[in-house]
């Protein structure tokens, strides 16, 4: 009797194929630890295994995948013995294309909860604000102002890495 090629668990291989590297780039902006990323991102696809939801298409995965993973990154950082680390500072290297840009996306990383996740999204995920507002069930008015107030942190983060 020959097995089928096709086992139960393709769509979650397949799935973490695709999503795996956004989620960990997503978990890793969030954390800041290489370590916690990849626990997350595994965790991620533990649920998705787990909870097995149908959907619509390609775009309505992708969508829940990234809500579940800033959710239990949230969770992640809301721990009282997680507040207690200082994570950026133990932060392994990212590998990233120039100085500047690492500079960048440390600030980024180092930014409230709420401005990095809209702003890692909307400029390193590239995705629409009316996206955005879908994944984190915000409004967009609400995604364009944490926006703009994450901009104003970023401007006032490098004017005074420049003027030093």
């Amino acid at each position: 009797m020959q097995r089928s090629m096709t086992r139960p668990g393709n769509h979650v291989i397949k799935s973490y194929e695709i999503y795996a590297d956004m989620l960990f780039r997503i978990a890793l902006v969030h954390l800041g630890s290489r370590q916690d990323a990849e626990e997350a991102t595994q965790d991620t696809f533990i649920k998705l295994i787990e909870k097995a939801p149908k959907f619509k298409d390609a775009e309505h995965q992708k969508a829940w995948l990234i809500r579940v993973i800033t959710n239990h990154c949230k969770t992640l950082l809301g721990r009282g013995w997680r507040k207690r680390e200082v994570k950026l500072e133990n932060a392994e290297p990212i590998a990233v294309d120039s100085p500047e840009d690492l500079a960048l996306l440390q600030l980024v990383m180092a930014m409230p909860m709420k401005y990095k996740t809209v702003i890692h999204l909307y400029y390193y995920e590239d995705y629409p604000i009316q996206e955005i507002s879908k994944i984190l069930q915000i409004s967009q008015s609400a995604v364009k102002m944490r926006l703009q107030r994450g901009r104003q942190l970023l401007k006032l983060e490098l004017e005074g890495v420049e003027s030093q």
